[in-house]
């Protein structure tokens, strides 16, 4: 049996821990504008604020302002947040087993460009981040992928080398930034195929 020379495993959340459907964030916030809700997610990302945001220079309730002010919408601060939280489906990708059974024997960790507000209460909303003692947040680090930057703070608080850990994020652009410092990285599609890619490096996860 292969042996695994990996201490640490560490996911991207959006599309690879959490199903990710912007279009039903967009649907609360677009009633009552001229935009659709397409419309809507193109002015949010293409807003000249939204790395701030994603980075963390904007605060929650003044990202609520800048938005329904820029949008002409008239949400409260918490009608705004719980909608905006439609986004993340609260049914996780993944099964309790088998991150269970990763983290009894990796230090488990999540690496992910995200949002104050979508990370707030994330222990009671999805129970499964009790396995990942260690979260690494663009909102919190001041930095998102793929600068190097985040990717040595999860390593910092794994507290390994690069060599030492597996990298797994949905866009491979991002795999490939980790790997670039020296992670093994996976690029996500299926539970199946994560599994199949993790037995292949000496993980057992079944």
């Amino acid at each position: 049996m292969t042996v695994s020379k990996f201490r640490a495993i560490i996911f991207d959340i959006g599309r690879v821990l959490l199903r990710v459907d912007v279009s039903r964030a967009m649907d609360g916030l677009a009633p009552g504008l001229s935009l659709t809700p397409q419309e809507v997610w193109s002015a949010i990302e293409n807003d000249p604020h939204w790395m701030d945001w994603q980075e963390g220079r904007i605060s929650p309730r003044d990202w609520h302002l800048h938005l329904t002010k820029r949008l002409g919408a008239s949400l409260t601060f918490e009608q705004f947040a719980e909608v905006w939280n439609r986004a993340l489906d609260p049914n996780p990708i993944h099964s309790e087993a088998f991150l269970e059974k990763l983290s009894k024997n990796y230090r488990l960790a999540v690496l992910s460009n995200t949002d104050a507000i979508h990370m707030s209460n994330e222990d009671a909303r999805f129970p499964f981040f009790r396995f990942f003692p260690v979260r690494i947040y663009s909102y919190r680090v001041g930095a998102s992928k793929p600068d190097p930057l985040i990717y040595r703070a999860a390593l910092q608080a794994c507290r390994l080398q690069a060599d030492q850990a597996v990298y797994i994020d949905d866009v491979a652009a991002y795999a490939e930034a980790a790997q670039r410092l020296g992670m093994t990285a996976i690029t996500f599609q299926s539970p199946e195929q994560l599994q199949s890619d993790l037995r292949s490096l000496g993980i057992e996860c079944d």
